[in-house]
C-alpha cells in the first residue's frame, strides 16, 4: 500500500481560508444591517410602511431621519434611576 503526504500542499494554501471567508460573505447582508427585524409593506403605488421590532424604547427616544434615499432610525434611552445605593453593572 502506498502513503502519500498531502501535507506540502497545505502549506502553500496557508492564508487563503481568510481569503476564501471574506469573498463567501460577499453575497450575505451584514448583521448588523439586519437587527432590528424590520418588514417592508407597499400600501399604494408610492406609499410604503416600514414596521420595525424596538422594544424597550417608547416613541420619544427614537429619531427618524431620511437624507438622500437613506432612511436612519436611531434609539437612545434615557437613564433611569435604580435606587440609591445600587449601581448598574449590565443591562441585556
Amino acid at each position: 500500500m502506498r502513503h502519500v503526504d498531502f501535507s506540502p500542499l497545505y502549506r502553500s494554501t496557508v492564508g487563503f481560508d481568510r481569503l476564501f471567508t471574506m469573498l463567501d460573505s460577499l453575497g450575505q447582508p451584514d448583521g448588523a444591517q439586519t437587527y432590528p427585524p424590520y418588514n417592508i409593506e407597499r400600501t399604494g403605488e408610492n406609499a410604503y410602511r416600514i414596521s420595525m421590532a424596538v422594544a424597550g424604547f417608547s416613541e420619544d427616544e427614537i429619531s427618524i431621519e431620511a437624507h438622500r434615499n437613506v432612511l436612519t432610525v436611531k434609539g437612545e434611552r434615557k437613564e433611569e434611576g435604580n435606587g440609591e445605593g445600587s449601581e448598574l453593572l449590565y443591562r441585556g
